[in-house]
């Protein structure tokens, strides 16, 4: 599963971009190719071998070298991704808000409704990580900030490639390796082939140990002795890319890319709080949990030029399905203490059943989009980028609420033992027209303005609900038409919602010399509105962050220094949160500021290098946030609520987060050598907005991880021995509980069995291990 703020020891890591030219770093931010140095944005940007060195395979081990991202995750494959701030502690359902970042694979957004594709990091030319709003070329769900995904293209040059090995061992855990390989295969003159590949196998940390629980209702006691295990959240990912380059002529290329992944999980990435039932990375699951993630994607891009501008037209289609188990004995167990809620099922002899419940799921994603942009020379006075976007994306939610043993008249119709039934079909669809043009005043000073225009339209139809209308006096569970959705008994939401606006961008640029300059940026970014499926609420309208940016890029020799100050307004907040019967509510209900400052240094002496990268966001809300907006915030009329005071810090984001590699290479006889230190720290985050939720659920604490590598190289070998997370840190990275609101509070122990459990998702421990690599 693929990525609060900036451009991290840029220069330094991208540098192999650069062909032969080291001080040189290529990347296309503004869809041109550019020096990092030149372009006028905060954009950090991590190279092949750097990724490499550092030990990437995955999103969250290249987030913790970039300090404008955050990323909160509950295992492989569900992560949502945060630039700067921009998060409210959105619960990611599949009901509710986009996400505020897009993720781009090459040229296609792979941001599914739910959350990046968790893609194996191997043969990237380089990662982007752009920092704020980027509305203008890259539109929706690029609100807060871009990650690009930039593979290796196929080259014409000559056949060649490479094959690797890792064998690593995971504390308190398991024993992994990661086998992955690539060759680049000359076809024509012009024309390539390039064929990736790889497996990782990740080994489990987490043991499900023994533990069992009565029913107050039934006095029915289970266990979960099956399924005791250690080292039991393991996981294998194996995938390929088959990407062709084809020359047609000296000015049109074709480039068509077919890559697909599969992920199979098993178990919980959550360790039971201690002082519950569990100790240290352990936890007591008494149903299978797992997942299965798999998707596959095609796309072509076409370049070339019409006179001397030059025309890009691109288009993709991804599909993607999940199916996952997790237990949902928590909440059956407590709300049981509370209402006795077991009396209410039995089987068909109207017998007590146990009312441990599980969850089914099966999502199945599909994307479609397509852009064409124009060009003009970049080495001319007046430059202009524009173009025409389109993108459709469906997300059918398939998910079953099971009770074994369930009476025939409490199954929902057509299901087997299902207490609840969610079965929608989501669509979003965004189109838009965007251009930006730079002029260059004088031979220092450019100016640019960009405009996007754009227009959403999302809609929601299905099902969701318990098994007949006696069972809820709720409205929002009642048939109100056919099925409209194949596997639903009928249809009680059928909603859409569209809206047309535009976003903009001004900059202004100068250079002091032709290795310093300064820029000023105001832009803003936008996120489409949705559907509340709830019937009584109306749809959510579109949220908005404008963003004021002075930044500076600085190169003095062989020190290099880039940073920016930045303060962003986000109005308009898609707020959600768990209403009522538990079901997500989004409204449109606040209004917050995050200031900010980035910075990154990077020195090269010989054989030493020191990259630094810091940030420091302060995000709070700067009006009161209302469980029903209003135009004066007042949160005491009619059915309202105070859910978060003015002044609240925005969840999840650091106020401080940075980092150091310092790098030695040297001769070793007729080997090169090298020595390698990183140092990562994130500081104390808020779990929740809400005052109330935060209490129970307690603040994230900060942490410091280090990581360690010695290695040689020599000719087509390289050989590598490291260790991550080096002193075993105890990272919580996101934190959740599985009980009723209204009694949540407390841990369970013999005198609160009403509490709830707390789950905290863990980094992961000191891993140590060795790899070898060989060029042919």
């Amino acid at each position: 599963m693929l990525l609060t703020s900036t451009a991290f020891a840029v220069p330094a890591w991208a540098q192999e971009a650069a062909g032969s030219d080291s001080d040189v770093i290529v990347v296309t931010a503004q869809k041109r190719e550019q020096n990092l140095q030149d372009v006028p944005i905060a954009i950090n940007a991590i190279g092949n071998e750097k990724l490499d060195q550092l030990q990437v395979s995955e999103l969250q081990d290249v987030v913790k070298f970039l300090p404008s991202v955050t990323i909160q995750q509950g295992g492989p494959g569900f992560a949502q991704v945060y630039f700067r701030g921009v998060a409210s502690g959105e619960n990611a359902n599949h009901s509710a808000s986009l996400p505020t970042v897009g993720t781009y694979l090459d040229e296609m957004p792979i941001t599914t409704i739910q959350g990046a594709l968790d893609l194996h990091a191997y043969d990237l030319a380089r990662v982007e990580a752009l920092a704020g709003p980027q509305g203008t070329l890259y539109g929706a769900s690029s609100m807060a900030g871009t990650l690009k995904l930039v593979t290796n293209s196929p080259d014409p040059s000559g056949l060649y490639g490479s094959a690797g090995v890792e064998f690593n061992n995971v504390a308190h855990g398991d024993f992994g390796a990661i086998y992955e390989g690539f060759v680049n295969v000359p076809i024509a003159e012009g024309a390539a082939a390039r064929l990736v590949g790889w497996y990782r196998d990740d080994a489990g940390y987490i043991d499900n140990v023994l533990g069992s629980r009565t029913y107050r209702s039934s006095n029915i006691t289970q266990s979960n002795r099956f399924l005791v295990e250690d080292n039991y959240n393991n996981a294998e990912t194996y995938g390929a890319r088959l990407a062709l380059g084809i020359d047609l002529d000296d000015n049109w290329t074709i480039k068509p890319t077919l890559m697909g992944q599969v992920q199979n999980t098993n178990g919980s990435y959550a360790q039971e709080r201690s002082g519950q039932t569990t100790g240290e990375l352990q936890t007591v699951q008494y149903n299978p949990e797992g997942s299965r993630d798999k998707w596959i994607q095609g796309a072509l891009t076409i370049e070339g030029k019409i006179g001397t501008w030059d025309v890009t037209a691109t288009g993709g289609h991804l599909r993607r399905k999940t199916e996952t188990q997790s237990d949902y004995s928590d909440y059956a167990y407590f709300y049981d203490a509370l209402k006795e809620y077991g009396t209410y099922f039995y089987d068909n002899a109207e017998n007590l059943v146990n009312p441990n419940q599980y969850i089914q799921g099966i999502d199945r994603y599909k994307k479609s989009f397509g852009e064409l942009r124009i060009a003009s020379p970049a080495d001319a006075p007046l430059r202009f980028i524009g173009g025409l976007f389109y993108q459709r994306q469906s997300h059918n939610i398939e998910q079953h609420y099971i009770i074994d043993n369930l009476s025939d008249a409490l199954q929902v119709p057509g299901t087997v033992d299902n207490i609840w039934l969610t079965k929608q079909l989501r669509v979003d669809r965004d189109y838009a027209a965007f251009g930006e043009a730079s002029f260059d005043v004088t031979e220092k000073l450019t100016l640019t303005g960009g405009l996007r225009l754009y227009k959403y339209e999302n809609s929601l139809v299905g099902f969701f609900g318990f098994s007949n209308p006696g069972y809820s006096t709720n409205a929002s569970y009642l048939c109100q038409g056919p099925s409209q959705i194949a596997g639903s008994p009928c249809t009680n939401v059928n909603k859409s919602t569209s809206d047309t606006g535009f976003t903009q961008k001004l900059n202004a640029t100068y250079k002091i010399t032709d290795d310093a300059l300064v820029y000023a940026t105001w832009s803003r970014g936008f996120r489409p509105g949705g559907i509340n499926r709830r019937g009584s609420l109306p749809p959510y309208g579109s949220d908005k962050l404008d963003n004021y940016e002075l930044g500076w890029k600085t190169t003095f020799g062989a020190f290099r220094w880039n940073g920016a100050v930045f303060q962003e307004d986000w109005n308009n907040i898609q707020l959600s949160f768990l209403g009522a019967n538990g079901l997500t509510e989004i409204r449109n209900a606040g209004v917050a500021r995050i200031r900010g400052l980035e910075m990154d240094a990077g020195f090269r002496t010989g054989g030493f290098s020191l990259n630094a990268g810091f940030s420091y966001n302060d995000a709070q809300i700067r009006r009161d946030f209302c469980a029903i907006a209003n135009a004066t915030f007042d949160c005491t009329t009619a059915d309202n609520e105070l859910l978060a005071p003015s002044g609240s810090r925005l969840p999840v984001t650091a106020k401080v987060k940075g980092n150091a590699i310092a790098r030695y290479e040297f001769p070793i006889a007729d080997w090169n050598g090298h020595v390698q230190l990183a140092v990562n720290h994130i500081g104390g985050r808020r779990s929740d907005l809400r005052p109330v939720q935060n209490a129970i659920k307690g603040n994230l604490d900060a942490y410091t991880t280090a990581d360690f590598s010695i290695g040689v190289k020599k000719d087509a070998w390289d050989i590598e021995a490291f260790a991550t997370n080096l002193f075993d840190t105890r990272g919580v990275v996101n934190t959740g509980i599985q009980c009723l609101e209204t009694v949540c509070g407390t841990g369970v122990t013999s005198d609160t069995p009403t509490g709830g459990a707390f789950y905290d998702t863990v980094i992961k421990p000191r891993v140590i291990g060795l790899k070898f690599s060989r060029d042919f």
